[in-house]
């Protein structure tokens, strides 16, 4: 008579189940953590998806189409596109933006460098005038503009006051932002003294992270202070200078507030800018699907300096 013996379990067959049975613990663990995440940011990307990109993603459409708001919309083609070459307020928008940023990125640059180097020094009052440099940035524009339009008053304004104290005849005196050959100036001049005070507080933090040591080797080698800031401070601060220099780039091909609140575009075109231009396109003569044409270009326009910056910096 055959003894029929219990199956002994199999070791290996045992060790395989546990592990399987660990790896599917950790693949619903990390699945269940994955969904804890993208809960915290799907609202954020919820509110995202639709106040930003859909609007942007619905603009780029319309920019093909005829809108006027009300009617229904019509497909254009490149009817928009070709509109842009025969529009004398888009080509002098264009090249007003242009000028803008091409003086007003290295003006602010400059003076937002020369004031954290001056305000990065041990001298009295520091705080109160760091403080005081950068309050423009954060201060209400519409007060700022409206004292602003003060000082610069062609006929009683305090700078106008000041240059017939210094001897300028009354008959040359600028007229600012009534003159068309002042207005861009006075726009210009506007924008960097409500901005260099904020990238002050970024080249502020570049300098701090400098290492003294650098300065106290070139000091052995006899270098002086401009040799110092050539040769050490400014390659120490390069990464700092090319995020400064992008983000103003972006904001200066967007200028749209300070033309608003100072010349509205005039005199003439002399101040009109692309986002001023998008403006009056879009809700003054309610052509909406040539402002997205407009709003596309400028996108294009500020991709392709962006990308060629970061081409630059790659290969500096």
């Amino acid at each position: 008579m055959d003894i029929v013996r219990p199956a002994l379990p199999d070791s290996r067959g045992s060790a395989l189940t546990r592990r399987k049975v660990r790896v599917l613990s950790k693949r619903r663990r990390r699945i269940e953590n994955a969904l804890v995440a993208y809960s915290f940011i799907a609202p954020n990307f919820l509110g995202f998806a639709v106040f930003t990109l859909g609007p942007i993603l619905f603009a780029f459409a319309l920019a093909f189409m005829h809108w006027d708001g009300s009617n229904p919309i019509t497909f254009a083609g490149l009817d928009n596109f070709w509109r842009l070459f025969q529009d004398k307020a888009f080509i002098a928008a264009f090249w007003n933006t242009v000028i803008y940023t091409v003086v007003s990125v290295p003006i602010t640059l400059a003076c937002a460098l020369g004031l954290a180097i001056l305000l990065n020094q041990k001298i009295w009052g520091r705080d109160f005038f760091r403080t005081a440099m950068f309050f423009p940035y954060v201060a209400s524009l519409v007060a700022v503009a409206v004292v602003w339009n003060m000082l610069f008053n062609p006929e009683m304004g305090p700078v106008n006051m000041l240059l017939y104290t210094l001897g300028l005849d009354p008959a040359d005196m600028p007229g600012w932002a009534a003159d068309r050959h002042w207005a861009m100036v006075t726009v210009i001049l506007f924008g960097v003294w409500k901005s260099m005070g904020y990238y002050m507080v970024i080249y502020l933090a570049g300098l701090q992270g400098i290492n003294g040591e650098l300065y106290e080797a070139a000091g052995l080698d006899g270098a002086n202070a401009w040799q110092k800031f050539r040769h050490v401070t400014v390659p120490q601060l390069a990464p700092t200078t090319f995020f400064v220099t992008v983000m103003l780039t972006i904001q200066s091909f967007k200028v749209f507030d300070q033309v608003y609140m100072i010349t509205q575009g005039g005199p003439g075109t002399s101040t009109l800018v692309l986002v001023y231009h998008i403006y009056n396109e879009a809700f003054i003569s309610w052509d909406l699907g040539y402002s997205s044409m407009i709003a596309l270009v400028l996108f294009f326009l500020v991709l392709a300096v962006t990308v060629v910056q970061f081409r630059r910096q790659r290969e500096d």
